[in-house]
């Protein structure tokens, strides 16, 4: 892999992991029709996660340090009930938003787990993510059909958190995209626009960490040269600077409801892949 290859791989993650467009069909659909190899793509995998996860952190810094430090004094507080049965553990919404988000990173591992295999396989192929997509596409067809729901956080109930996670977890098969699977599910459950574009994108954190992880772990035996590693790092950064202005751009969209667009972008480019598949056969 050169320089070039990677910061194009680096733009499409940054764009479609944030954008609800895919961004595991659409790192599969470039890599497949133009034969991209990326030199042990695992390392390189987890380098984009690293940059994805740089972009939510950088928009979402001030919440996140605040879940960080709730989650700790969640822990605290647990100990000190024993000695003051009265104390409140979850006095605050980002005491609830933590567990929230701990509820649904469960099923989102369970599933990623369960799948991994399946995933692996789906995304050397060009039909899997096609049907992906057109599914997102009709998620999002739906999803421009929905009213703003009432719902803040403290209003989300564990049963929501569970089937948003749920939402995650299949969305681990390329073509269904994470950010409007999860977007779209808290959207019909009612919850907030603006609260369920923060939810899904820092309930992806853990999902995604833990991908790395076990990336990391698949990837120990894996020898790159020099410059392959500086063509990852280069991805990587790109991933980052364009995700960032991805999810500023997403909560915009969110805000005046423009799902529609990236309904028909889905429905096209799930229907070339599909075609790719065949011609490629």
């Amino acid at each position: 892999m050169n320089i070039i290859q990677a910061i194009i791989l680096g733009i499409v993650q940054g764009l479609t992991e944030f954008l609800p467009v895919s961004s595991s069909g659409h790192l599969a659909i470039i890599q497949n029709l133009f034969h991209i190899n990326t030199d042990g793509g695992l390392l390189f995998d987890v380098l984009l996660h690293i940059g994805t996860l740089i972009a939510i952190f950088l928009v979402f810094w001030k919440d996140i340090v605040k879940l960080v430090i709730e989650f700790f004094g969640i822990i605290g507080d647990f100990f000190r009930r024993f000695s003051d049965p009265d104390l409140i553990v979850l006095s605050s919404a980002y005491r609830k938003f933590v567990l929230l988000i701990i509820v649904s990173t469960i099923p989102t591992g369970i599933l990623g787990y369960v799948g991994r295999h399946f995933v692996a396989y789906a995304s050397s192929t060009l039909i899997i993510p096609g049907i992906g997509l057109i599914i997102t596409a009709i998620l999002l067809f739906i999803c421009d059909r929905i009213g703003d729901g009432r719902n803040g956080i403290k209003k989300i109930s564990y049963l929501n958190a569970f089937e948003i996670g749920m939402a995650q977890g299949v969305a681990t098969i390329p073509g269904i995209s994470r950010s409007g699977a999860t977007i779209s599910v808290g959207l019909m459950l009612g919850i907030k626009k603006e609260t369920a574009v923060k939810y899904s994108f820092i309930m992806s954190i853990p999902a995604v960490i833990g991908a790395a992880v076990l990336e990391i772990k698949d990837a120990g035996g894996t020898t790159v040269t020099v410059s392959t590693v500086v063509a990852y790092v280069v991805g990587m950064i790109v991933s980052a600077v364009v995700g960032y202005f991805a999810i500023r751009f997403m909560i915009g969209v969110v805000r005046r409801k423009r799902y529609i667009y990236f309904s028909i972008y889905c429905m096209v480019m799930g229907l070339v892949a599909i075609i790719g598949h065949f011609l490629t056969k």
